[in-house]
């Protein structure tokens, strides 16, 4: 087939500025971050354990690419509205989000029609830290350990209520679950928002809650309310005599708060291979995991490639709770 010169020349001429613009797109992405902004999303209000973790990494982040990282809180409808604008986001690595799992792993069974699919809208740069959460009971109902609120339970059934920050919240969730492994009932009543939850505890409003360490710590310390147990497997290192719900009767009781870092799919691979090496570099960083330790919040790092597993297992078991609980958005 003879082939036509000019579409030759132009077709040539294409190539030619293809690869151009080529070495200009990875040239790019090996500068990054350039002297533009760098925006993590937080599904949440600020002052809350998760701005707090934003923050800090923005911070660290910002250090390690020598960049300028800024957090942009974005809250509402569970941290569905956050996660909905990062999900459609410019996926270049300027916009980012700070996630946690009773957003990225538990929304989704709650809120079917949230506008995005955590599987595919996302990409994992990889986990960041945990928030052990603490069982606690107001003093003046007279129970001091794990046995004792089951005990109380079981001898007046739905007389003791809890309090719960909404519908799928962590704290809500791990309630759920250590209802579920006591077998006892206790009436769930929704505040909004974990401070009037916690307020509601200490007026002994409700007997039980369970309270994220940064929250619980100080008002366990005043003898405002009092913890009985945490959610990690390990004991918490700043309240080491709190002995965890898996060791108190509950073998293999785990439910905290888990922190991730994201970015839109489709955010090139240099990128986020950037992204994850400084996050790694920042948790390594005595000075950072000083900050979080002294707000009950601990490293949990993980890499690209473990997130879909992750993800998965993560999801798989709080899906179950929930609709073995009848758990709904309402």
């Amino acid at each position: 087939m003879k082939l036509d010169r000019r579409n030759f020349t132009l077709g040539a001429l294409g190539l030619m500025a293809g690869g151009g613009l080529s070495r200009a797109g990875h040239a790019q992405e090996a500068a990054y971050p350039t002297a533009r902004p760098v925006t993590i999303v937080v599904s949440w209000a600020a002052g809350g354990s998760t701005d707090f973790v934003g923050r800090v990494m923005a911070q660290a982040l910002g250090r390690e690419l020598n960049g300028n990282f800024v957090v942009d809180n974005r809250p509402g409808a569970s941290g569905t509205i956050g996660h909905a604008s990062v999900a459609r986001a410019r996926p270049d690595g300027y916009t980012l989000l700070l996630g946690v799992n009773s957003t990225y792993a538990m929304s989704r069974h709650l809120f079917p029609n949230r506008g995005y699919d955590d599987d595919t809208a996302f990409v994992g740069v990889g986990r960041i830290a945990i928030s052990p959460i603490f069982l606690c009971v107001n003093p003046r109902i007279g129970v001091n350990d794990i046995q004792g609120l089951v005990a109380a339970a079981k001898a007046a059934p739905g007389r003791m209520s809890y309090a719960s920050s909404g519908a799928g919240s962590s704290a809500h969730l791990a309630t759920e679950l250590f209802l579920r492994s006591a077998g006892i009932q206790i009436e769930n009543v929704t505040y909004r928002g974990g401070a009037p939850a916690v307020q509601a505890l200490i007026t002994n409003e409700v007997q039980v809650a369970m309270v994220d360490g940064v929250t619980a710590l100080p008002l366990m310390q005043a003898g405002q309310i009092r913890a009985i147990g945490v959610s990690t497997l390990e004991r918490n290192p700043l309240a080491p005599e709190i002995p965890t719900i898996s060791e108190s009767g509950f073998q293999g009781f785990e439910a905290t708060s888990n922190f991730a870092l994201l970015a839109p799919a489709g955010t090139p691979a240099p990128i986020i291979a950037r992204l994850a090496a400084a996050k790694d570099a920042a948790m390594r960083n005595p000075e950072v995991l000083e900050r979080l330790r002294q707000n009950s919040i601990f490293p949990t790092p993980g890499t690209p490639e473990q997130w879909p597993a992750y993800l998965r297992a993560e999801s798989a078991k709080w899906g179950e709770l929930i609709r073995a609980r009848g758990i709904t958005a309402e």
